[in-house]
């Protein structure tokens, strides 16, 4: 019986036509619930494959695809496919220059600034390596895999559960999904427990009263009351938070006025919280909420609205699951595999896929960095240069895709694999 290693060298795709496909997720991204012309090509690869049952619009522009290949267990795996609107810096030949329309009505530039294009074509990879007639000798069972939409919204996963996801396919007995991170390229871990942050987002409008700038004593000036409201709420992880926990909490934009004579009627703040364990995440919404209005009261100002645009849950991989994942993962990846992988500060939707069903779900992280660009920076102690995700300039290496393509092969082999007496 060969090794998951010798059956994916043997049987993997030429990877010339998935590098071509990288480059073309990369230049024609598209913002959250609207990837439509993602998702069609999406279809038409796995179209290409004549082995999976196609299920499109789900949950917007989701979609998922189905391969039974006999009995045994169910494994869903999961990429998704949404960009941002990031200005991309990058200059490489197939750099983005698209601009979409946001929920606001504002053209913005678009760019993957998160590397949801690595993770489309690496599944793409993967499926195609596990629909190989020769490779559905060695797994018995059913391949589930899911595109998911609005993942940076933090809803497409459980926009796609609420369209009946999972009334179109069958139930999974695990969920696997992974993400690329600034780590060295071909690094990749998993880690038992904690895998990724909760995250919260807020819209704070600062009520204030709009005066001509030469008379501040008949204003209520808004623009005072958002910095002080500003350094107040920098207190709340320093001063409020227990040490040994992990808290965050950033004030990512501010809106107010337009003339300069003129003392502005509100201003506008955006607000982003994470947080490690649940008790933390109460806290500090708490916090804000309590300092928000009594800064408020301290300007004599109206009371604020303080509104909740989304929110991201914590991430827990399952014990058993990712232990049966470390064996696999180590034999393939060898001493690039980290089975105590750092927990990832940004946060992820992709476990209510698990959740909502009450599956177990492991969450693999793997570095897309130019290797010779990640030493030279590390070794000068210039980390902080590194780009990462959500930056203009984050453009992981295409090598990246087959590492993830790799980590989504070895989940469905091991959990489908006819070795494991699953046929």
């Amino acid at each position: 019986m060969p090794s998951i290693s010798e059956i994916i060298a043997a049987h993997q795709p030429e990877f010339a036509p998935y590098e071509k496909l990288y480059k073309h997720f990369h230049a024609h991204p598209e913002l959250s619930f609207q990837e439509e012309q993602t998702a069609a090509r999406i279809v038409k690869e796995l179209d290409k494959l004549q082995a999976y049952a196609i299920y499109p619009k789900i949950g917007g522009h989701g979609l998922a695809a189905v391969l039974q290949n006999g009995p045994g267990p169910t494994i869903l795996l999961r990429a998704d496919i949404d960009g941002l609107p990031v200005q991309e810096s990058t200059n490489v030949p197939f750099a983005s220059t698209l601009r979409m329309t946001d929920d606001d009505g504002i053209e913005k530039p678009t760019m993957h600034a998160c590397g949801h294009d690595i993770h489309i074509t690496a599944l793409l990879l993967a499926a195609s390596t596990l629909a190989n007639k020769q490779v559905r000798d060695h797994w018995s069972g059913t391949l589930i895999l899911v595109f998911q939409p609005a993942e940076e919204r933090g809803a497409g996963a459980q926009a796609m559960v609420d369209d009946g996801l999972y009334e179109k396919v069958p139930l999974p007995d695990v969920v696997v999904g992974g993400h690329v991170v600034p780590f060295r390229e071909g690094r990749i871990g998993t880690k038992r427990g904690l895998i990724a942050s909760s995250a919260d987002s807020f819209k704070l409008r600062i009520e204030g009263r709009q005066a001509h700038a030469s008379t501040p004593h008949v204003a209520i000036d808004p623009v005072v009351q958002a910095a002080s409201t500003i350094m107040r709420l920098q207190t709340i992880v320093s001063r409020e938070i227990d040490p040994r926990d992990f808290g965050v909490v950033t004030v990512s934009s501010i809106k107010a006025g337009d003339a300069v004579n003129i003392i502005p009627q509100f201003a506008d703040l955006k607000l982003n919280i994470r947080a490690g364990v649940d008790e933390t995440r109460t806290k500090i919404i708490d916090s804000i909420s309590r300092i928000v209005s009594a800064e408020a009261a301290a300007s004599a100002a109206p009371a604020p609205s303080l509104d909740h645009l989304f929110g991201f849950p914590l991430l827990h991989n399952n014990d058993d699951l990712t232990a049966s994942l470390e064996r696999t993962f180590a034999e393939h990846f060898g001493e690039n595999y980290d089975k105590e992988i750092p927990r990832a500060n940004f946060s992820e939707d992709f476990g209510i896929l698990a959740t909502a069903i009450g599956r177990p779900s492991c969450f693999f992280l793997y570095g897309g960095l130019d290797c010779e660009k990640y030493d030279s920076l590390v070794n000068e102690g210039r980390q902080a240069e590194l780009p990462g995700n959500h930056s203009s300039e984050f453009l992981p290496v295409v090598g990246s895709v087959k590492t993830g393509a790799d980590a989504y092969t070895v989940s469905a082999l091991t959990i489908l694999g006819r070795e494991r007496g699953n046929a």
